[in-house]
C-alpha cells in the first residue's frame, strides 16, 4: 500500500497541516515559563493567554521547513527559512485567535455536516487531483467511489478529510456570521458604476516643491517633536537594520560558456523530438527544481505572467511543439504547450542556467576557499586584510530585518538572515550563490521595535519640509487664480508666471493621471468644478496645482441597469472578502501576543558559544 499513500502525499499533507495545529493548540501546551534554562516546556510565545512551548513550536516550524522543502525540490537559504519560520508563526497565532473566536461564539460542527461536506465539497488539492478528472474536470462520482473504496480506507484518507473539515467547517461558519450583514443598495452600486464611468479632461498648472532648496526651509527641533508626539500612534514597528561589509568573488560566465548551454539545450530537443518524453528530461534536466519534479510543469497561464522572451515564444507554439532554446535572465528554455484554449495555455519548460566552465570556475572557487578561511578570524581587521590581501572588492550595505538582501539585481542568499543572529563583528560562513560567492562582516545591528524620536527625526524633518514647501507654492499659485478671475485666460496667466499649461487625459475619478496622480484632492476637484470653470489651489501631497475643467463626462445609466445584478454580486464578493480580512486584522491587532523566538534563540545561542 505504500505506493498508494505515495500517490496521494501530496494532498493527505495538505490535509493533515490544519489537524496538526488544532492539536498543538489544545493538546500540546505545557509551558513554564521563559525563566531560567530553556526546556521542551518553556513559553515561546502566548497568544492571549494561550501557550506554546518550545517543543511545540519547533515541530511546527520543521514541518513548515519540511513543506517547503518539498514543494522548491531544494535546499533553502537562511532567507527562505526564515521567511517560511515567520509565515507558520503567523498561522499559528492566527490559528489560536480562531478557535478563540470558536469557542466565544459557541461554533460546534457536527459529524453529519463533516459526511456531508467531504461528499458534496472536496479540498481544492483534490479538485486538481488528475485521478479524480474525466477530460480534464473534476468528476464528483469518481471521487465519491474512491472514498467508499477499501484503498480510501487503508491510506487513512477518510480520517485525513475528517479532520481537515473539522478545521475548516468552523472557520467557513465564522466568516459567514462576519460577512452575512455586508449589503449593497442600488445608490451604493450607482456611485461605484460612476467612479469608473464618469470621465474629465482638464488643463493644468502644477508647482512642483523640488523648484524650492530644502536650506530655504526651516523646520525646528520643537516642531519635530510636537510631530512625534501628534502622530506616535500611527508609526509602525520598525524593522531592525544593520550594517555588514559585504566581499564578494564574482563568478562571471563567458560566451563560450553560454555556446555550451545552448549546444546542451539543442541536444536535448534532439533527443525529446526522438522519443523521450519531455517530462522525464525535464526531470533529469531542468535547474528548475519546483517544476522539474512535475515534468517541467508550470500550470496553466495566462499571457504576460512570464518574463518577455520566454511569453512570446510559449504563445507561438501550438499543442505539442518544441521551441528552440529560448534565452532570459535566467538561462535557456526548452518550452512545450501541452493545451492552447482561448488566451490560457498549459505549458512545461526544461531550464538549463548558463554557469561558469571548468577552467573559470576553477580560478573563482580558489579564491573562494581562501577566502573561506575569513570564517575563523578572531578579529575583524583580520577581515579587511585578507579581502585586501586577496584583491576583492568590499562594500557595506544596509540589511534589513525580514527582507532579502538585494545588490545590482542580483539576490545575495543568507545575508539578511544571518546578521540578525550573529554579533557585531563576527563573519558569516562563505556564501554560494549562482552569480557570486560572498562573504559578510557584521559591522552594526540595531534591533527593530517601536520608533524613537532619534530614529524618526530624519524622516519628520523630511515630512515637515515638504509640507512647508507645498504651503509656500500656494500664493504663487493663487496669482493664476486671481489673474484668470480678472479676466486673463487660462494660458496667459501661466505664462505671466513662467509656467506652462499641461493637459491630461480623460480619466475616471479611480484612473492614476500622469503628473496629477490617483484618487487625490485634484481628482477630486476636477469632478466637482463646472465644466469651463478654474479652480482655486489645490495641494495634494506631491505638489500645488491650479485646474481648468475642460470637458466631463457622465456615465450612462441605462448601460449600468444592464448591468446592476452582476455588479451586485461581485461587488458584495469583494466587500465580504474585505469585511473578513478587515476582521482578522483587528483579531490580530487587539490580541494580546507575546513572541519570545529571538530571545530564546539567542539564549541558545549564548549556551552553544
Amino acid at each position: 500500500m505504500l505506493h498508494v499513500f505515495r500517490a496521494h502525499a501530496k494532498w493527505i499533507w495538505w490535509l493533515v497541516v490544519p489537524a496538526f495545529l488544532i492539536w498543538f493548540v489544545y493538546l500540546g501546551q505545557s509551558g513554564l515559563g521563559n525563566n531560567g534554562p530553556i526546556t521542551p516546556g518553556s513559553t515561546i510565545a502566548q497568544v492571549n493567554g494561550t501557550k506554546v512551548t518550545y517543543r511545540d513550536w519547533l515541530q511546527l516550524r520543521e514541518q513548515a521547513i519540511q513543506r517547503a522543502q518539498q514543494q522548491s525540490s531544494g535546499q533553502l537559504s537562511l532567507d527562505d527559512e526564515q521567511r517560511v519560520e515567520d509565515d507558520a508563526f503567523n498561522d499559528m497565532v492566527n490559528d489560536i485567535l480562531l478557535q478563540q473566536e470558536y469557542k466565544k461564539r459557541d461554533i460546534t460542527i457536527t459529524d453529519q455536516e463533516i459526511q456531508q461536506a467531504a461528499l458534496e465539497e472536496p479540498p481544492p488539492q483534490i479538485l486538481q487531483d488528475p485521478q479524480f478528472q474525466t477530460e480534464g474536470q473534476f468528476d464528483l462520482n469518481k471521487y465519491r467511489r474512491y472514498l467508499s473504496s477499501p484503498i480510501a480506507k487503508e491510506s487513512g484518507i477518510r480520517l485525513q478529510l475528517e479532520q481537515y473539515y473539522r478545521g475548516q467547517l468552523p472557520r467557513e461558519k465564522l466568516f459567514e456570521q462576519i460577512a452575512s450583514q455586508v449589503y449593497v443598495t442600488d445608490a451604493q452600486l450607482w456611485r461605484a458604476w460612476q467612479d469608473t464611468h464618469d470621465s474629465a479632461q482638464v488643463s493644468f498648472v502644477r508647482f512642483d516643491p523640488q523648484s524650492i532648496p530644502d536650506s530655504a526651509v526651516h523646520v525646528s527641533a520643537a516642531e519635530i517633536q510636537q510631530y512625534f508626539n501628534d502622530h506616535k500612534a500611527e508609526f509602525a514597528d520598525r524593522p531592525g537594520r544593520a550594517v555588514v561589509t559585504l566581499a564578494t568573488i564574482l563568478r562571471p560566465v563567458t560566451k563560450a560558456d553560454s555556446d555550451r548551454v545552448y549546444q546542451h539545450a539543442l541536444a536535448l530537443r534532439k533527443e525529446i523530438e526522438g522519443g523521450a518524453k519531455f517530462d522525464d528530461v525535464a526531470k533529469r534536466e531542468s535547474a528548475d527544481s519546483a517544476s522539474a519534479v512535475k515534468g517541467g510543469y508550470l500550470g496553466r497561464v495566462t499571457k504576460g505572467q512570464f518574463v518577455k522572451p520566454f511569453d512570446s515564444a510559449a504563445f507561438a507554439l501550438k499543442p505539442g511543439d518544441l521551441s528552440m532554446p529560448v534565452l532570459t535572465q535566467f538561462g535557456y528554455h526548452i518550452i512545450k504547450v501541452d493545451e492552447h484554449k482561448g488566451d490560457t495555455i498549459a505549458v512545461r519548460h526544461i531550464l538549463l542556467r548558463i554557469q561558469q566552465g571548468d577552467s573559470t570556475a576553477a580560478i573563482s572557487d580558489r579564491r573562494a576557499d581562501s577566502l573561506s578561511h575569513a570564517a575563523n578570524l578572531e578579529t575583524p581587521a583580520e577581515f579587511d586584510v585578507l579581502t585586501k590581501k586577496l584583491g576583492l572588492n568590499t562594500a557595506r550595505v544596509d540589511v534589513t530585518e525580514g527582507e532579502a538582501l538585494t545588490i545590482g539585481g542580483h539576490d545575495v542568499p543568507d545575508v539578511s538572515a544571518w546578521a540578525f543572529t550573529a554579533k557585531v563583528g563576527e563573519t558569516s560562513d562563505l556564501i554560494d550563490a549562482d552569480n557570486a560567492y560572498y562573504m559578510a562582516r557584521l559591522d552594526s545591528l540595531t534591533p527593530g521595535g517601536k520608533p524613537t524620536l532619534a530614529s524618526m527625526t530624519g524622516d519628520i524633518r523630511s515630512e515637515l519640509i515638504r509640507q512647508k514647501k507645498l504651503d509656500m507654492l500656494l500664493p504663487k499659485a493663487q496669482q493664476i487664480s486671481d489673474a484668470y478671475a480678472k479676466g486673463q485666460t487660462f494660458d496667459q496667466a501661466a505664462k505671466a508666471a513662467g509656467l506652462t499649461v499641461s493637459q491630461s487625459p480623460a480619466f475616471s475619478r479611480v484612473t492614476p493621471v500622469p503628473d496629477i496622480g490617483q484618487a487625490n484632492e485634484v481628482v477630486g476637484t476636477a469632478f466637482g468644478l463646472p465644466t469651463g470653470s478654474v479652480s482655486e489651489p489645490v495641494k495634494s501631497s506631491s505638489a500645488v496645482y491650479v485646474l481648468k475643467v475642460d470637458r466631463r463626462v457622465d456615465a450612462d445609466r441605462a448601460a449600468w441597469q444592464k448591468q446592476k445584478d452582476q455588479q451586485r454580486t461581485q461587488l458584495l464578493q469583494r466587500l465580504r472578502q474585505q469585511r473578513v480580512q478587515e476582521y482578522l486584522a483587528d483579531l490580530h491587532q487587539s490580541a494580546k501576543i507575546e513572541d519570545h523566538r529571538k530571545q530564546i534563540e539567542q539564549q541558545n545561542r549564548t549556551a552553544q558559544s
